[in-house]
């Protein structure tokens, strides 16, 4: 699982595999999915990254295992 922020973009871009990517869908405005050969979600974009949330701070990402 491989993590992006382009801060220029102002976008995060989540990689699930490395499988090809045959289609994308945007599944709300600003939200990419990303499908390979299986119909499986194997990537996720959000688009507008600062928008989303009140003085987000890219730079420090809080990640939580469950």
């Amino acid at each position: 699982m491989k993590l992006k922020v382009d801060e220029k973009a102002d976008a995060l871009y989540l990689r699930l595999d490395d499988s090809k990517i045959i289609e994308s869908e945007e599944v709300s405005p600003g939200v990419i999915l990303d499908f390979n050969d299986k119909n499986q979600v194997v990537g996720v974009e959000i688009l507008h990254l600062s928008a989303r949330g009140q003085q987000m701070n890219v730079r420090e990402l809080l990640f939580q295992a469950a």
